[in-house]
């Protein structure tokens, strides 16, 4: 009881803290910014992972050697804790501008169809990822539709896959059940071995999209078998309806496949 009551105490000293800091960092920012804002910015922080991890307004807003207040932290300040995640979104099309010193990819500059609200929105960490809250379920779906409205994009919310994803709504961040656009359009990669393996995420968008099977050995196939992966990604129509079926495709190369190993093996009975 006395350790529950120690870290509430702690708890509620940190958010007055927290407010007191945010109203010193914000000064030079005083005249765009009120004081509802800032209260819903510290509502925001309260439950995320960031404060959970001890991650404040300094952290993001405070430069580390001139100890300057930084207005709007960019993608190299979330490197200096999400190192993997950054260099794999500036290999992506969202980031390739900005690793080649351009001005950031917006959708106004996409090929695909986009949403009109948002065509000229810049992308960058905090396009998908709202830097308060720091809601990667939010990030999964609903950051991806803002933009694109592209028939593929638009079908997730009639797909199998979208009642997995609203059916594990584990705040703040997606059940190991949930398959979002994010499952498959950023596969986790597995660093390190036994207990110290870490699951991080490849922000790279671009990586698994060409050839077109890529896909399948990176995501598809963690959950479906191999005929049913390559049955499915290799049917247009059932890539553009974003998967609401079981796929009607049957790819020869299995059928030649299983002759040649029943071949092999002298297994012709079949």
């Amino acid at each position: 009881m006395i350790g529950r009551q120690l870290t509430g105490w702690l708890r509620s000293l940190l958010v007055i803290g927290l407010s007191v800091l945010l109203m010193f960092i914000v000064t030079p920012m005083a005249s765009a910014t009120t004081q509802q804002e800032l209260d819903d910015i510290t509502e925001l922080w309260q439950t995320s992972a960031h404060a959970l991890n001890d991650i404040n307004c300094a952290s993001c807003h405070q430069n580390n050697e001139t100890k300057e207040f930084v207005a709007v932290p960019d993608h190299e300040t979330c490197r200096s804790c999400h190192e993997q995640a950054v260099d794999t979104f500036l290999l992506s099309k969202h980031g390739i501008r900005l690793l080649e010193g351009d001005s950031p990819l917006t959708p106004a500059m996409a090929r695909l169809p986009m949403q009109h609200e948002a065509m000229q929105k810049q992308m960058n960490c905090n396009a998908c990822h709202n830097v308060h809250s720091a809601n990667t379920t939010e990030a999964s779906v609903d950051a991806c539709l803002t933009c694109h409205n592209d028939n593929h994009s638009l079908n997730y919310q009639n797909s199998r896959h979208a009642e997995l994803f609203a059916a594990s709504q584990e705040l703040p961040r997606p059940g190991p059940g949930a398959v979002s656009c994010s499952t498959c359009h950023l596969p986790r990669v597995v660093h390190g071995q036994g207990d110290n393996a870490v699951v991080k995420v490849n922000h790279n968008n671009t990586y698994n999209l060409k050839p077109q099977d890529r896909m399948v050995g990176d995501v598809c196939m963690s959950c479906h078998g191999i005929e049913y992966s390559y049955n499915s990604i290799f049917d247009p129509e059932l890539v553009e309806a974003n998967f609401d079926r079981p796929p009607n495709l049957e790819m020869e190369t299995f059928e030649l496949m299983k002759a040649a190993e029943a071949r092999r093996t002298g297994n012709t009975s079949e």
